[in-house]
């Protein structure tokens, strides 16, 4: 620890206790329900001299069940979490709407531990005292996934700058696969946009998280500055969602996949056939999210089609601010 940097630190009214780092996340948890108190208390949340937003309780948070619809935590391995979460939000519906648009990234595998960090912020366990992620494991979190995020022109959000979370030597979430790689599940070399299922499910997570949505043709796949360029082809474009686009951004549509110049595309072998494209714009470029043949028979891409004229998206890129 620097010299002069205080231990993030716990005050509780009814005693304190420490934990030797290298726990797993469940043995974390059983300890903690082993000794924790059933009575209520007034307690701080952890600070650090990096750290400002700490929070004040004058009773225990409301304990409720995570919720089968909140997708990014529903099957975390725990079934109650506490409201507000770690992330000051008070009520189920902004903990849906923020949470949903770490969805696709968590479908990415960029991390092992991806959703033990998220959901240990968004969806706590259920204890009488907040538990926050070790530093290590933001950072190892952060290392494999801001790389993927960047792609799609998202920078890793101030929220998480891990400088704010406890050091491995106190009370925090580890790391699960610390030098266990067999266990991971591997990581896609595909170029991000590239590497989604034709479910309606992802479709409709990718269409909420895209300013826009096209079924067009592509004229011509190009490289530039270590980005693939498609260019769009001259024929008649069906929009899904307009959003940000304006009427020259369609005349002369080209999109870009963000460090995608050397990554396997399979949907752009052949360009003979209609896509479906769905993507961001962000400083003047048009980002690629998500691409999709176009197939006809597939009874998901139909599904999905039908679903955008109704359904309403969350506001979902608020996460990324």
């Amino acid at each position: 620890m620097a010299h002069g940097q205080k231990s993030p630190r716990w005050a509780l009214t009814q005693g304190s206790f420490s934990l030797a780092p290298g726990l797993s996340l469940f043995s974390l948890l059983l300890l903690l329900l082993t000794v924790s108190a059933a009575d209520e208390y007034d307690y701080y949340s952890w600070q650090s001299d990096n750290f400002h937003n700490g929070r004040f309780y004058t009773k225990q948070p409301q304990c409720v069940d995570i919720p089968a619809d909140l997708r990014l935590c529903h099957n975390v391995g725990y079934k109650k979490m506490r409201l507000p979460n770690l992330l000051d939000h008070e009520t189920m519906p902004e903990v849906k709407q923020q949470a949903g648009s770490w969805v696709p990234l968590l479908a990415k595998r960029c991390h092992a531990d991806t959703q033990v960090f998220l959901c240990s912020l968004f969806a706590p366990v259920c204890l009488d005292r907040p538990i926050y992620p070790c530093r290590s494991l933001c950072e190892a979190v952060r290392d494999s996934c801001a790389p993927v995020m960047e792609t799609y022109g998202f920078p890793w959000p101030e929220m998480l700058t891990c400088d704010k979370f406890p050091i491995d030597n106190d009370l925090c979430i580890p790391m699960q696969f610390t030098g266990n790689h067999a266990t991971q599940p591997p990581v896609s070399k595909v170029c991000p946009p590239c590497d989604n299922e034709l479910k309606a499910d992802n479709i409709m997570e990718h269409y909420c998280a895209s300013d826009f949505a096209l079924k067009m043709k592509i004229k011509e796949v190009k490289k530039e500055k270590g980005d693939r360029k498609l260019i769009a082809a001259q024929k008649k474009k069906k929009v899904l969602k307009q959003g940000v686009l304006k009427k020259k951004d369609l005349k002369k549509l080209t999109l870009y996949i963000k460090n995608g110049a050397n990554c396997p595309c399979s949907q752009l072998d052949s360009l003979g056939s209609n896509f479906l494209i769905m993507g961001r714009k962000v400083d003047q470029q048009l980002l690629l999210m998500s691409i999709h043949k176009w197939d006809k028979k597939s009874k998901e891409l139909k599904f999905a089609i039908k679903y955008m004229k109704s359904h309403q998206c969350p506001t979902y890129h608020t996460v990324f601010q």
